[in-house]
């Protein structure tokens, strides 16, 4: 641990804009409508892509296509967090279903992950207790190269043995990880074993088809998206990348950034960010309307050349100041 202030020493609640309790209410409405319009909409691309992947294998297009299958694969990122929050739909169950599916697209074992998103939304950049969501955007160690080599399509293949796919196996084999410890309830762990043994039953079960089949297709298309999904990376790493940590100020801690209507879909306008962390119960796609609201308690909005322009300079000062964060120019300061 840093010399920083542990966030249970600081002083004070988390900071909240000022908004009207009746209008809070109001964006807090979930919709069925708004959760199956999205999914339908996702799933039918994500179908369409990879039938196009299929159609051209053996072909140049296939990397387009297959590239731009993996980018909206990508996107079950922001379902498995929509529905881990239970604001993408107004049934419960339904949430519940979509956050089992998008957790195994995303690699996400679903009881661990309800856990530690829990401890990162209560403790949000803090290394006590271990915010394990910021390790790659605040505590990680960086230089610029393997910043920017991270962004390379296929790159994690190559450090499997630290990925979650390691830690899901562990968790198969009844193995008791840190985040295990830390995050979960001794009453939840059986479940999170459960469900790891039965994520690795999956992959099991789709490296058998492409070997029955004497294809690769399989794996490339139900195994393999994660890892290619580069283009994803470039705005999720926005969240917190080299900002502060240990602070009850998620505008000092959190970064929102505006992204073109097809990348804001694919991410379900989680780049409202601060806005979120401060309201979780708001909807995504209400999170626009809120940003409205609140807007001039919050930092400006940044492009995501903005946003590069200075997370990359702070990769490189971090990398030999691991105090060093971006300072952020506040409304009320």
């Amino acid at each position: 641990m840093n010399n920083q202030t542990s966030i249970n020493n600081v002083s004070g609640e988390w900071f909240k804009p000022e908004i009207d309790k009746k209008t809070l209410k109001n964006l807090s409405k979930r919709s069925d409508f708004e959760g199956w319009k999205h999914i339908i909409i996702f799933f039918s691309a994500l179908s369409s892509l990879g039938l196009l992947s299929v159609y051209f294998w053996n072909t140049w297009f296939f990397v387009l296509f297959y590239l731009a299958y993996c980018t909206v694969w990508g996107g079950a990122d922001a379902i498995w967090h929509e529905c881990g929050h239970r604001t993408a739909f107004k049934t419960r169950r339904i949430n519940d279903f979509f956050y089992n599916i998008a957790s195994f697209m995303n690699n996400f074992e679903p009881v661990r992950w309800r856990w530690s998103h829990s401890l990162h939304h209560s403790y949000t950049a803090s290394l006590d207790p271990h915010d394990y969501e910021v390790d790659g955007s605040i505590f990680a160690k960086h230089t610029l190269l393997s910043f920017l080599i991270g962004f390379l399509p296929g790159i994690n293949l190559l450090t499997l043995h630290k990925s979650l796919h390691l830690e899901i196996i562990k968790h198969a084999l009844g193995i008791n990880t840190k985040v295990m410890v830390d995050c979960i309830p001794e009453d939840q762990r059986s479940k999170c074993i459960t469900s790891s043994r039965i994520f690795v039953f999956l992959w099991i079960a789709i490296l058998l088809s492409g070997i029955l089949t004497n294809s690769i297709l399989p794996i490339l298309l139900f195994l393999l998206p994660t890892f290619f999904r580069s283009l994803n990376m470039i705005w999720g790493l926005t969240q917190h990348m080299g900002l502060k940590e240990d602070t009850k100020d998620h505008r000092e801690s959190t970064r929102s950034v505006r992204l073109n209507p097809i990348f804001s879909f694919i991410y379900w306008k989680m780049e409202y960010h601060i806005e979120h962390h401060m309201f979780p119960m708001v909807p995504s796609y209400n999170l626009p309307k809120l940003y409205e609201v609140i807007k001039d308690q919050l930092p400006k909005p940044q492009t995501l050349f903005e946003a590069y322009k200075e997370i990359i300079p702070a990769v490189i000062k971090k990398s030999k100041n691991p105090e060093y964060y971006i300072p952020v120019k506040l409304s009320n300061s």
